[in-house]
């Protein structure tokens, strides 16, 4: 169980007066210890891929909030190391859920590139599923390689993801990730664009060579924040820190009910219309095999049994359908 004394999860949004800068500080605290606790069932995950998820689930909370989505947000990263999938899903609302795949031993000393891209083959996905999608709409994606443009290794999922936004949105992003097993927490600064910028000319193009000069000024203030300093310090200390110098406007931070927080969407239904689509013959012989279909969620843990009666109910219409003789364990 969660200690009654540790603090909600939090996000805090700010910008910087006069500039096209904006910046968000989330920490991840009760959320992130219910995800873990929640896969100690299971026996848990090594160190670095502990780290890993924290700083996708951080990543997932800053982007949602970045985008003002009506969908989910889905950050996956797929490779051909020990973790062959890790996933943080952030919803609208910000509750958010994480998991991953791993097969085989991790190093204890491994990053990145050791993790998910020993051959050159690990991706990273952001996906966007719209709440309400339209008939024939798909969800909309976008995939990076764990690689520079140089084809340089990337050890940073910072890294991955600034370069992400530089291509996909095409601005200027700084971004600070860090996760143990008490804290995820992220930085993120960003330079929002100015209408009719691409062409300024004369005085304009001074005041936009003064505006790249502010905010590669803030860039670096964030990007010298530490991992020990963004896992320990409180949101006030760490503004101060930084951006003493700086004219800051706050705004009220989320947290509790409107903040980011653990929430999982699997349910009974899903699962049953999963079944549905592993056809008929399928799921019969798992019966025949087994006595009963038992399907666990990665992310909460939940177990969702089926058996015969169940079954034959998934395959009838839903007017002929028995009541169900079971219900989740």
């Amino acid at each position: 169980m969660l200690s009654a004394t540790l603090s909600h999860s939090e996000l805090h949004k700010f910008i910087f007066e006069g500039l096209p800068v904006r910046g968000m500080i989330v920490r991840l605290t009760d959320a992130w210890q219910d995800i873990l606790q929640r896969r100690e069932q299971s026996g848990g995950y090594a160190r670095p891929v502990r780290e890993l998820l924290g700083e996708m689930a951080a990543a997932g909370v800053l982007m949602q909030s970045n985008i003002k989505f009506n969908g989910a947000l889905v950050l996956q990263i797929a490779g051909d190391g020990p973790v062959k999938l890790a996933v943080a899903e952030v919803q609208p609302d910000l509750s958010l859920r994480a998991t991953a795949k791993v097969i085989g031993e991790v190093d204890e000393a491994a990053q990145l590139e050791a993790l998910v891209n020993v051959h050159g083959q690990g991706r990273c996905a952001i996906t966007l599923d719209p709440r309400d999608r339209l008939p024939g709409q798909q969800p909309y994606q976008g995939v990076v390689p764990l690689h520079g443009p140089q084809h340089e290794p990337l050890q940073r999922l910072s890294d991955v993801l600034e370069h992400y936004m530089r291509q996909s949105e095409q601005l200027e992003t700084t971004l600070v990730l860090a996760a143990n097993d008490t804290v995820a927490a992220g930085l993120l600064i960003q330079r929002l664009p100015v209408e009719g910028e691409a062409n300024l000319g004369g005085r304009a193009g001074e005041e936009t060579a003064e505006l790249d000069e502010a905010y590669h000024r803030i860039s670096h203030l964030a990007a010298s924040l530490t991992r020990e300093e963004l896992l320990t310090l409180d949101v006030d200390t760490i503004l101060r820190r930084l951006f003493w110098e700086e004219s800051l406007r706050r705004f009220e931070p989320l947290t509790g009910e409107h903040g980011p927080r653990f929430a999982c969407s699997c349910s009974r239904e899903r699962v049953g219309q999963m079944l549905r689509g592993l056809g008929r013959e399928e799921v019969d012989g798992i019966i025949a095999e087994q006595g009963r279909v038992e399907i666990g969620c990665d992310f909460c843990g939940a177990l969702y049994h089926f058996d015969a009666v169940d079954v034959g109910g998934l395959f009838t219409e839903e007017r002929n359908q028995p009541p169900s003789s079971s219900s989740i364990q």
